[in-house]
């Protein structure tokens, strides 16, 4: 575990421990690859994938194995090569390295994310940022909480001002006609980041909404919906009218694991 993250394993449950453990583990590794280099290349999609990436991603899968053999994996370096297991109703969705592009750019900008689905619903969730050593983590019933060299202290979402709303959105993909929704949702203020930290400023308060209208992937969203969830926020789906739709669910093999468009809220 890096000098720098502190979190009370007496106070977290055996399953978040293994999944903290199995993200700062993943943390470390990326950190040498940012550190020393390495090589890149492109998936079909275009997307960009390292060395990283899948060095890191065999680290968590190792770690969720040995303590949770009966659980499947969906993870995105599996899932691109097509090895994706049968997954039912419980499942572990993992993103070795969110943001790769941050990665590549040097941005500090990425994160390791890993999640716990039941029943289509994310309910516990990990997320880790190896340039700060920032940790966030919560789950269903226990709460959401960030670390780093002090003790871990709780988090929470915050009490919205209407017609001020402060929202928070990708740094690299804004959608066409962003900003108008924006200005219909009563956001006054924006806070552009990177990877699963939006999920991560609304939990904590820092933020009061993040409307996504472009694509994500379901390993893109689990960590940071089951935290702001644990925080006291709510993700929802956005049907073709724009309207909200129910919960953002998971295990859709039927869609490729592509989430459609979604709102996080806070409070």
């Amino acid at each position: 575990m890096p000098d720098q993250v502190r979190h009370d394993e007496t106070m977290t449950s055996p399953l978040l421990t293994t999944m903290i453990d199995a993200a700062l583990e993943a943390g470390e590794e990326i950190e040498r690859f940012y550190d020393e280099g390495c090589e890149q290349s492109e998936k079909p999609d275009g997307s960009p994938v390292t060395e990283a990436d899948r060095a890191a991603e065999e680290i968590i899968l190792d770690h969720l194995r040995r303590a949770y053999p009966k659980v499947p994996v969906l993870a995105e370096e599996e899932a691109a090569e097509g090895r994706i297991p049968e997954l039912g109703t419980r499942f572990f969705c993992v993103d070795p390295l969110d943001g790769t592009k941050g990665f590549v750019q040097r941005t500090g900008e990425f994160t390791v994310n890993i999640a716990l689905v039941e029943g289509g619903m994310p309910v516990a969730g990990v997320i880790y940022v190896p340039v700060t050593g920032v940790l966030y983590y919560g789950a269903r019933g226990e709460g959401a909480f960030k670390a780093q060299e002090a003790e871990p202290e709780a988090i929470t979402t915050r009490e919205p001002i209407a017609g001020l709303l402060t929202g928070v959105g990708s740094r690299n993909h804004t959608a066409p006609g962003t900003a108008e929704r924006n200005t219909a949702l009563g956001i006054s203020d924006y806070l552009p980041s990177s990877s699963s930290l939006k999920f991560c400023l609304v939990a904590e308060g820092a933020a009061d909404v993040y409307p996504r209208y472009g694509p994500t992937s379901e390993w893109d969203t689990a960590a940071g919906q089951a935290i702001l969830e644990a925080a006291g926020g709510r993700v929802m789906e956005l049907g073709a009218d724009g309207q909200e739709a129910g919960p953002l669910t998971y295990g859709h093999a039927e869609r490729g694991f592509l989430n459609p468009h979604f709102i996080a809220w806070g409070r």
